[in-house]
């Protein structure tokens, strides 16, 4: 038992990230709280701690007196005498406690004291350490990858949590492979730290231009607004207090090459960079580009845009899914209603009016269609799903009857 006490106090020396000033005050606090129980006060005691060579030594010092009326503090003229008849009454007399004295239980506890307090100080360590770094990037070693979560270590065997939340769509882990992410929360819960790693975060995005971007990273080039839609599509605005650096050119890098990692990472995520402006109307093309805007209107009171666009720019603006309408709106912090120009192609002279449906859609529908500017067929049917549900505000299974019933139309 006391090869084992030993060992722990040379484990407890060993950790590096342990000063030593906290070493021998939680050293001494466990050996006090231990003779208090055995002698009822720990006063008199001296313990001397050796962090060098890992080992201890602990003294009782007790007065000399005539009569004893405190075994614990005192210890009488007779009993010294036999030991050292130098000594005389009212002197202290110092005498070494051996290891041994404490017995086995004493022992099983000072070693469970003390590895309980070597294990809260890592915890209380691990937790200050990424407390300072949330909001960094971190690389790791992905050391489990479960169905919910993916269990990162960091390069001094600490766990980290990458949640399925917190993942890209396109993810795929396992064991030994290489992870980064940005730091997002650290948390204690039952009093162990809980630190939670983000792939799909904006500043994710981010932080990963300033380690490309040395402009970024330099302070010449400022990310004004990052959104996201993960693993789909990103815009990134951006400003350059110099007038001679062009933000975006520099983001982009040379054929793309600074981009290029960023994208790889991001597991083919589309990103546009765009020049950041105060002046809304601006923003907003620049955030629908390449779609041209034929048309641009803001009411600034119920803080939405109306944009008409030809035909042929429908698809652009609106982009897959919907993503890059809806970017746009994040981007501009306005709701973006988009209405289709007609005009008079021979594409236009195939479409049907929406009013030749009305025996096979209600009306109520019909109107709701107009009133997001859809009002032909193919107008509507240029539209993803999502985005007429939004606009016209229609239940999915509806906007999917109306789109089965128009495209039945041209194919017949």
């Amino acid at each position: 038992m006391e090869v084992n006490l030993i060992s722990t106090f040379a484990e407890f020396k060993e950790l590096k990230n342990i000063d030593r000033a906290t070493m021998m005050s939680v050293l001494e606090d466990i050996f006090r709280t231990q003779l208090a129980r055995m002698y009822g006060d720990a006063d008199n005691f001296d313990i001397i701690i050796n962090i060098d060579k890992g080992d201890f030594e602990i003294w009782r010092n007790r007065t000399v007196v005539e009569t004893v009326q405190d075994p614990n503090k005192e210890i009488s003229l007779e009993e010294v005498q036999k030991i050292d008849d130098s000594y005389e009454i009212g002197e202290e007399y110092p005498e070494e406690v051996p290891l041994s004295s404490f017995g086995r239980r004493g022992i099983l506890n000072l070693r469970q004291n003390l590895s309980s307090r070597i294990t809260d100080i890592e915890k209380a360590n691990l937790y200050n350490k990424y407390r300072e770094k949330v909001g960094d990037i971190l690389v790791g070693e992905v050391y489990q990858a479960w169905k919910k979560e993916v269990l990162v270590m960091d390069e001094d065997g600490n766990e980290l949590v990458l949640p399925k939340s917190e993942q890209i769509p396109s993810d795929f882990f396992r064991k030994g492979d290489t992870v980064k992410a940005v730091i997002i929360s650290v948390e204690m819960k039952n009093n162990n730290p809980i630190i939670t790693l983000s792939r799909t975060a904006n500043l994710f995005l981010e932080r990963l231009f300033e380690q490309e971007v040395p402009e970024i990273f330099d302070g010449l080039i400022t990310i004004k607004k990052v959104v996201r839609m993960p693993g789909e599509r990103a815009k990134v605005a951006v400003e350059s207090y110099d007038e001679r650096i062009d933000p975006v050119g520099a983001c982009v890098g040379v054929k793309g090459s600074r981009i290029h990692g960023i994208v790889r990472e991001l597991r083919n995520e589309n990103i546009d960079i765009i020049n950041w402006t105060t002046n809304t109307q601006l923003l907003v093309q620049r955030a629908l580009s390449p779609a041209k805007i034929s048309a641009i209107r803001i009411d600034e009171e119920n803080k939405s845009i109306h944009i008409d666009l030809e035909s042929s720019e429908l698809a652009l603006a609106i982009g897959r899914g919907g993503s890059n309408i809806m970017l746009a709106e994040q981007l501009s912090g306005y709701k973006i209603d988009v209405y289709r120009l007609g005009d008079q192609t021979q594409e236009d002279e195939e479409d049907v009016l929406l009013d030749d449906f009305a025996d096979e859609i209600d009306g109520w529908i019909l109107e709701a269609l107009k009133g997001i500017g859809c009002d032909t067929a193919k107008s509507v049917l240029a539209l993803p799903t999502e985005e007429v549900m939004r606009r016209a505000d229609l239940e999915e299974e509806t906007v999917l009857d109306v789109q089965r019933i128009l495209k039945a139309e041209f194919e017949n």
